[in-house]
């Protein structure tokens, strides 16, 4: 994975590139690209301008059980490697110890106190390998911490969205509603004057009923997207209630962000981090098992002080010292060993293709997320168009239709199709929001990867070495 492009140059029609294979040529520098260091993709949701989104992210991230626990998975991943890390080290021991014998003529007793330290040379790297395959497993364990980050703080943005979303739908189909109450109440007083029929009015009255049919459902949305972002706080589901409850706009992005990005920043995502650091693992334990296949050497010894009584000890005590050197070498294991490293061959193969298929999977997100933004931007654009259109035509048939110039048809059109696109404008206003939260979290943003890149992925074995 050594990063053979400079700063933000473009890359060739081919690029082998940072992430170990070819990636296609339209992922191209971009200059304006936020870089894995930049806020504005370490935290990306503050490009939204909405304080309250930004604090309760923030709370979700600190206290959310998801968190909690992978933090402590990564707590143990780093404990065990520093386990094994020691291993590498001389043990040094003490002890002491009384032996009283007796015979049927005589006693004796025996004092002892001394040191004992035993060390095994790592001479072919056994333990060294099984060190960086730990070290490896707590990297990946701390970009899954990232990717637990990643995720949560989307699903918060998404849900914040879908609320906002529904408070705004909620207004609109209040102001509709209130709208054809009035149109309902002058079609009573035209229906008395003999002026409409029944018709008209059964109509003004089941447009009405529908609209009214829209707020138990949007409350109800409203309730359960505050009952959500509580949760994903870590608290009960009405603790948010107060803050939540009064409406607001939904968040808009702040800036447009340049669809165009260079490949490396897909090391930015942690799957692909978590992946990459697996195949490091898995080379890491592949030459263990080759090592255990070679002769280990052992070092011990100890050395103490021995008397026959207590108070000798310390003076007069006879001095105790060993020294041990031993060699070890498996000679006929029934294979077991070959397997072993045969084993390995074919996990670090495997953690090859994982690792091409988070790569392949990450390009594959970020490309439908710039396509799910370029198409609904595009029908905002139209559906504004379109609204503005509606909401003049439907506040002039309702002036016509007071006046008597048109029939009552032509309101309810007018009105049914204000209420149409005003209801979808909103709604594709929080998608286009949820767009850029997508986009953002298949760029991997919402957690600091750590200063500098990777080193080269090791080679994946394709055949077993001859016993």
């Amino acid at each position: 994975m050594a990063l053979t492009l400079s700063g933000c140059a473009g890359l060739s029609a081919s690029p082998k590139t940072a992430l170990g294979f070819e990636v296609p040529a339209s992922w191209s520098g971009m200059p304006d690209l936020p870089r894995n260091t930049d806020a504005s993709l370490l935290e990306w949701w503050g490009r939204f301008n909405d304080p309250l989104l930004t604090g309760v992210i923030e709370q979700a991230l600190r206290n959310n059980t998801n968190v909690i626990a992978a933090q402590a998975a990564l707590q143990q991943a780093r404990a065990l490697r520093n386990v094994a890390a020691a291993a590498l080290l001389p043990v040094l021991g003490s002890g002491a110890s009384v032996q009283q014998s007796r015979t049927d003529k005589d006693s004796s007793n025996h004092f002892q106190i001394g040191l004992d330290a035993s060390w095994e040379l790592d001479f072919f790297g056994a333990r060294r390998s099984a060190v960086a395959a730990l070290d490896a497993t707590a990297q990946a364990s701390a970009a899954s911490l990232g990717g637990v980050q990643i995720s949560l703080a989307a699903e918060v943005a998404l849900n914040y969205l879908t609320l906002r979303s529904a408070q705004e739908r909620l207004a609109i189909a209040r102001v509709n509603l209130d709208n054809q109450s009035e149109t309902l109440q002058i079609t009573r007083w035209r229906l008395q004057a003999g002026l409409v029929t029944d018709l008209e009015s059964e109509q003004a009255f089941a447009a009405h009923e529908q609209t009214a049919a829209l707020i138990p459902a949007l409350q109800t949305t409203v309730l359960q997207m505050i009952h959500s972002l509580s949760l994903l706080t870590g608290q009960p589901p009405d603790a948010l209630l107060a803050a939540l409850t009064p409406a607001t706009a939904v968040p808009q992005m702040a800036a447009a962000l340049t669809p165009a990005f260079p490949a490396q920043t897909l090391l930015q995502r942690s799957d692909v981090r978590a992946a990459y650091y697996q195949v490091q693992a898995a080379a890491a334990r592949l030459q263990q098992a080759d090592a255990a296949r070679l002769p280990g050497f052992n070092l011990g010894g100890s050395l103490g002080l021995a008397a026959l009584t207590l108070g000798t000890l310390t003076d007069g005590a006879s001095v105790v010292a060993s020294l041990l050197a031993s060699v070890s070498w498996p000679v006929f294991d029934g294979g077991a060993g070959q397997a072993q490293s045969e084993a390995q061959r074919a996990a670090l193969q495997k953690a090859h293709a994982s690792y091409k298929s988070s790569v392949l999977t990450a390009l594959g997100e970020v490309e439908d997320a710039l396509a799910a933004l370029r198409g609904d931007q595009q029908r905002q654009a139209r559906l504004e168009n379109a609204f503005a259109s509606a909401d003049i035509a439907a506040t002039l048939a309702s002036q016509r239709y007071s006046s008597g110039l048109v029939d009552f048809q032509v309101v309810l059109e007018t009105q049914r199709s204000r209420l149409g696109t005003q209801d979808s404008l909103a709604t594709l206003r929080a998608t286009v929001s949820a767009d850029h939260v997508r986009l953002f979290k298949a760029l991997g943003g919402g957690w600091d990867p750590g200063i500098g890149q990777p080193p080269a992925l090791p080679p994946a074995p394709l055949t077993t070495p001859a016993s």
